[in-house]
């Protein structure tokens, strides 16, 4: 299957209101080319250099999304162009992309990671401390960005029913966050091998990149 016509039957498997975020970490910008091509325009990367890189020579009309873990040295790279911030884990981090906000005149939507697998290496606030960042004073100050929903990522398991419970827990965090706050829009859960599960449990947006392009090559 070519990558164009893993798009299509993907995009018609996807509920309406459900963006995808072409995972394309890794992948050459032959490969990108051919899926914005066949109508894709929102990617996802995972390390600032390359989504630059990979923008400099893109189509301006693309939305590039940052999903992997942030460092805050880097943000300026991406200030002038990201679309989306998937990964925000601390005030220090928000601090930081409203600095590079403000120095490019933008605002920039970022979502908070809030933390639902038991694996301990992935990243993530819980619950009560997303909550006081978002009543903080610190925070309210921050004009040039914008938190517009949740990220999570389910532990990697082949287990269903963890996978739902978690996806579950997020899904009943956004909702109480949103009667606070009409901001939040976006829940980004599921990739490749759990969006099916993800979407059955109100994520609007989900991250694929094997199911589109193929299994990743790392060096």
């Amino acid at each position: 299957m070519t990558i164009s016509e893993n798009l299509k039957n993907l995009k018609k498997a996807l509920p309406k209101d459900v963006t995808l975020v072409a995972v394309s970490k890794t992948k050459p910008v032959s490969d990108l080319m051919e899926a914005y091509n066949a109508g894709q325009r929102v990617f996802g990367e995972n390390k600032i250099q390359e989504m630059e890189a990979k923008w400099q020579e893109m189509p301006k009309d693309v939305e590039w999304h940052m999903i992997g873990h942030v460092q805050r040295n880097k943000v300026k790279y991406m200030a002038p162009f990201v679309s989306l911030i998937h990964a925000v884990d601390s005030l220090k981090l928000l601090k930081e992309i409203n600095k590079e906000a403000l120095k490019n005149n933008r605002t920039i939507n970022c979502l908070l990671q809030v933390k639902i697998a038991e694996e301990e290496s992935k990243f993530g606030m819980d619950e009560a401390d997303a909550a006081s960042l978002l009543a903080s004073e610190a925070f309210k100050k921050l004009q040039n960005v914008k938190v517009v929903g949740l990220m999570g990522m389910a532990t990697f398991t082949d287990d269903e029913r963890q996978i739902s419970e978690e996806f579950q827990k997020l899904k009943d965090v956004f909702e109480k966050f949103k009667v606070q706050d009409s901001r939040f829009k976006i829940l980004s859960m599921g990739m490749s091998g759990d969006y099916k599960i993800a979407i059955e449990h109100g994520s609007n947006m989900v991250r694929v990149g094997s199911a589109i392009f193929g299994e990743r090559n790392y060096e």
